[in-house]
């Protein structure tokens, strides 16, 4: 497997499901430090797997919870991302963003806070995929991302921002 073509996306079934959740405000964006797990030491939203029986929005907004200590609030679907690890792992992630939050964000063994400027968030310590669907996010334009990773180095990738299937960009079906 060495490109998008390689996957017959068609019958992908991801192993895992998954959210993102970004805070904005005040020209800045909510970034964490993340501490473990799949990503750990890089920048990245919090986020997580779902739970059984948790609806993706219920899961974004309990991992946020978890991790920062905050309840986002004005949350809605911004995306969906689709990666394939060629050792097998696939993730379904739904990304929300919330316009804003009540508490205070707060370190936890998971993550450290990071507030950003939108205009300079740090492409190189994130995911190589992050640069590719974070400004559509920014910018409100729905998507769907489908990367191709060995490890943490992306092989190939797709973003579709128009005629996306029926239903995929629904925020009903999320919440």
């Amino acid at each position: 497997m060495q490109a998008l073509s390689d996957i017959d996306w068609k019958n992908w079934k991801p192993k895992q499901q998954a959210t993102l959740l970004f805070v904005t405000r005040d020209e800045q964006i909510l970034l964490i430090h993340k501490k473990r797990g799949l990503g750990a030491g890089n920048i990245n939203g919090p986020g997580g797997r779902l739970e059984p029986g948790e609806t993706p929005i219920e899961a974004a907004v309990r991992e946020v919870e978890e991790e920062l200590c905050i309840t986002p609030t004005g949350v809605s679907y911004a995306g969906e991302l689709f990666f394939q690890f060629v050792d097998g792992l696939s993730i379904h992630g739904i990304v929300f963003t919330a316009t804003g939050y009540e508490g205070t964000p707060t370190e936890t063994d998971e993550a450290t806070p990071l507030w950003t400027p939108l205009d300079q968030i740090p492409y190189d310590r994130m995911w190589a995929d992050d640069r590719h669907w974070i400004p559509l996010m920014l910018n409100q334009t729905p998507f769907h991302g489908y990367f191709l990773f060995r490890e943490h180095v992306m092989l190939d990738h797709r973003i579709d921002t128009r005629n996306l299937p029926e239903g995929n960009g629904s925020t009903r079906r999320f919440l």
